[in-house]
Formats: structure tokens, sequence, C-alpha cells
């Protein structure tokens, strides 16, 4: 007889975003005539811009040209894809070997999926809040989960704690929900944690295009010692509008290596041969549309868009300022972490904007316990629908 892996009966029965549809679906259904502003799930807003969007029609002809026609691609990505993420790197200081560089559907797939390479036994290192994928496929997986407290007395950015060792450590940064960003001293500080205790950061970057101060790293590779601890999720979701047509990269470094019955174990050989075993691969034509993302052409029309978000967080920020509420996030961040006002809890704060200002956000608490009394709004949506949500929310909070 069949038997299931009975650690998904430790999951919670939904997920957090299916929750706040039906809550939304429940609304819409019962207030026809009320327009509902979304300021919850990250999602994008702006088009693929005109040089990703001229790249793939060019791919499209590809392939329905023998002569060019493409089948099978290589499941760590194409070479020219590989070029291209290579470049935007030494922008910023960082050099990649290409065999380091593996292209994927997303972040969220390889945040999930690198767990395959990791023995249950591992202690997991979590801050909270957090984004619910690390949390959830760990417990899928058996794994210990040790909880590190991110709050307002660390403006959400905890450091490395001296009485855990861990073996697995997932960092965000920007963070995903609060926004807060580490500095080059603060992820210094756990690169040397990691090394010490033989321990690996994964390292979500998603949001890393959104860094626009001084002082703040935009890779962990920017870091000395990080490739010895690190691998790097990054994702073309928010930095171009990818979240529909899907594309990421994981970076593993051949420096990460464990030791292995007295043999040291190279982690990007591991990452090669699960790829290789278990994904076929982006298609050609979302690389080529991929790779002209980080042509000049196509760089400085995803800056319009994302100073367009920008300019939405700035809105919903100055918003909360006349308001007197504290927050978090929103300059190199698309997320604005809240306190809910007048002492509400997340859930509470939820159903209020929702029934009386028909706005709708993300409730901290489905980010872990510190989430609780917080709330998560996206710049995410046009500047018509932003205003209009924040005039609302005036409106509500100041009577």
């Amino acid at each position: 007889m069949a038997s299931i892996n009975k650690n998904f009966l430790n999951l919670k029965e939904s997920y957090l975003f299916s929750d706040i549809a039906k809550k939304v679906d429940a609304f819409t259904a019962a207030n026809p005539d009320k327009t509902v502003v979304r300021l919850g799930i990250g999602d994008v807003t702006r088009p693929l811009v005109p040089a990703v969007v001229a790249a793939m029609h060019k791919a499209v002809d590809e392939m329905g040209d023998a002569a060019t026609f493409r089948g099978y691609g290589p499941e760590q990505g194409y070479g020219f894809l590989h070029e291209a993420v290579q470049g935007y790197y030494k922008s910023f200081g960082v050099t990649l070997d290409s065999d380091e560089i593996f292209i994927s559907d997303g972040a969220k797939s390889d945040v999930a999926n690198i767990t395959d390479l990791f023995d249950q036994a591992n202690i997991v290192l979590v801050p909270d809040p957090v984004y619910p994928v690390y949390v959830d496929t760990n417990i899928m997986n058996g794994r210990k989960i040790v909880y590190l407290d991110a709050n307002e007395e660390n403006g959400f950015l905890p450091m490395p704690p001296s009485d855990v060792k861990a073996d697995m450590v997932y960092l965000c940064s920007p963070n995903n929900p609060t926004g807060a960003t580490y500095n080059y001293e603060q992820l210094k500080a756990w690169v040397d944690y990691a090394n010490a205790n033989g321990a690996v950061i994964l390292y979500d970057a998603a949001y890393e295009s959104f860094i626009t101060e001084d002082g703040l790293p935009r890779s962990i590779f920017e870091i000395e010692g990080a490739k010895t601890c690190a691998i790097e999720f990054c994702s073309l979701s928010k930095l171009a509008s990818f979240t529909g047509t899907r594309c990421g990269y994981t970076v593993v470094p051949k420096a990460l290596t464990f030791a292995v019955d007295g043999k040291d174990v190279v982690l990007n050989k591991l990452w090669l041969r699960r790829q290789t075993t278990k994904f076929n691969g982006v298609p050609y034509i979302i690389q080529r549309g991929a790779a002209a993302v980080f042509t000049d052409e196509g760089l400085a029309q995803i800056r319009e868009n994302i100073g367009f978000y920008q300019e939405n967080a700035r809105i919903i920020a100055e918003t909360l300022d006349e308001l007197g509420i504290t927050y978090y996030g929103g300059v190199n961040s698309p997320y604005i972490w809240l306190k809910c006002p007048n002492g509400m809890k997340s859930w509470e704060f939820f159903d209020y904007l929702l029934e009386n200002a028909a706005v709708v956000g993300t409730p901290g608490s489905g980010f872990g316990k510190n989430g609780e009394g917080y709330f998560r709004l996206t710049s995410f949506n046009n500047h018509e629908n932003t205003r209009e949500a924040m005039a609302r929310v005036k409106a509500l909070l100041k009577k």
C-alpha cells in the first residue's frame, strides 16, 4: 500500500494569498457596486519593455524556421543568457563563471527545489516575519525550523544569533515582506557566521533592482567570503515584469563545498545533476527575452518601470506620514510594511480596510508571529489606483 509524505499534514490548510483571494471574492460578490483596489499580492502591472518584446518576436520567428529552430536546450540555460547575467553582475563588482549560473523559471521554484540537496537533519534558521515559501518547503521535508526574531527593535534586520548553530539560513534583502535591507557590514556578519558554522546562506535577491541608496549591496557575493557559504536566487519577475513570462536564475559558486566521507563535494555539481534530471530548462523564446533585459536599451527601459513603482511607494509613504503611521520599506523596496493603527490585529485591519475602503493589502501575521499587528502594501499598481487607494485610506483613518 502506498504511503504519503506525512510532513505535508503539518502545513496550514491553505496558502496565505488563497485566504486573501477568498475574502476578496466574497466581498466583491456581496458588493458588486464597489471597485476594489488591490495593493496586496506582489504582482507587477507594467508590461514587458519594448526591447524584451522585440527579442521575443525575433525568437518566435527563429522557431518557425527550420534553419534556426531550437529543440531541447541546456537545462542550465543558454550561453548567451549566462553572458548577459555575468555582465549584469560585473556592473556591481561581482565576477561569476558561466557554469555558476543556472537559468530557471523563477526564484520561487529554485528556493524550494534547492532543498533537494540538503539532508533532512539540517537545522533551518528563518527570520520571522518571512516569505512563507521558505518555511513551507522545509516543513514538507520534515526539517527542524528555528525562527529568528525580526522586529522594530532591530529594524526587521536580525543579526546572527550567538546561541544557535544553524545549517541552512534564509535571508532576503530587500526583504519580503518588511522592505528592510541589509548593509555591507550586516551581511558580512552573516557570511562570517555561516563560514564559522559550516552553514549555507540561501540568499533571495529578487528585489535587488529596487535598491537606490548607496552603501547597500545588490548581491551577497559583493561580500568577502560569500562564495564559500552562499547561494543566490534572483528573478526577472520584479526587475522586468516576468511574473507571467517566468524566468530567473540561481548562482551556485564552485567554491561552495561540503565534506562528505573525507572528500570535498562541490554543491555546484550536485545542483547541475539535480537540474539535468528534474528540469527541462526555460524555453528559448523566454531566454532571448531575458537576455534583452540586460542590454543597455533593456535596462534603460526597465529603470523607467522601476521608477514608476517607486513613485507609487512614495505616494503610499506620503499618506502614511500624514496619518502618523509607522512603516518600513518603500525606499529600496516595492513593499511598505506598516504598523496597524489603533492597536488592530493584522486580519482585523485587513477586514476593516476591505469593508470600509475596498482596499486590499496583506495581513502581516501571514508572514509569521512577528508580523502580527503589521500590514504589507505593495507599489505594484498604476498611479491612478494607488492614489485612489491612499485617498480612501486617508479618509477612513482620519475619522
